[in-house]
């Protein structure tokens, strides 16, 4: 499967996918990881990349290792930071909206094929950064086969851009913001 290692996709404050943000590929500084410790409320694990910032240039969206420094496998690729987004895809989740999408997901063959994808393109990039035997064909987020975590999914979205991953691009699409007293 082809990976899309595209440079990031605009200067801070671009809209982006639904989310006041931008794509990159940063390796994390000092400053970030405290950022992002802060964010989590404990230090952060594996840590490898920014690859999401929100408008204001703050981590949101972080690649781990796949294998975190204890030597513990981990299959999160993307995981989010940000505690604005964190909170709003909560709000997303606790709407019911999941169970809905795995009922679609199973009766519509395209976005089964779609989210398929999704699944292969995660696994692929995890796989570029480590191979792990033990979580191999295993992504996140309930792919490939139902709806389980909506904040998998947008991270997913996020790191790469839209079109990847169809559930978390829904999922920005709902938290798009409705005037500019919300970004």
């Amino acid at each position: 499967m082809a990976v899309d290692d595209s440079p990031p996709s605009g200067p801070p404050g671009a809209a982006t996918d639904g989310w006041v943000g931008f794509r990159t590929h940063d390796e994390p500084s000092a400053r970030d990881l405290a950022v992002i410790a802060e964010q989590l409320g404990r230090p952060p694990r594996g840590v490898d990349a920014v690859v999401f910032r929100n408008h204001d240039g703050e981590p949101a969206v972080v690649q781990t290792s796949p294998r975190l420094p204890d030597g513990t496998p981990f299959p999160t690729l993307f995981y989010l930071t940000s505690p604005r987004l964190v909170a709003a895809v909560g709000g997303v989740e606790s709407s019911g909206v999941m169970a809905a999408w795995t009922e679609e997901l199973a009766a519509d063959a395209d976005l089964a094929a779609a989210h398929r994808r999704a699944h292969e393109d995660y696994l692929a990039r995890r796989e570029r950064v480590a191979h792990v035997p033990r979580i191999a064909g295993v992504s996140a987020g309930g792919m490939p086969d139902r709806v389980k975590c909506l904040h998998v999914l947008v991270a997913h979205a996020l790191a790469v851009g839209p079109g990847v991953n169809p559930f978390g691009d829904r999922t920005l699409a709902l938290l798009a913001p409705k005037t500019e007293e919300d970004r």
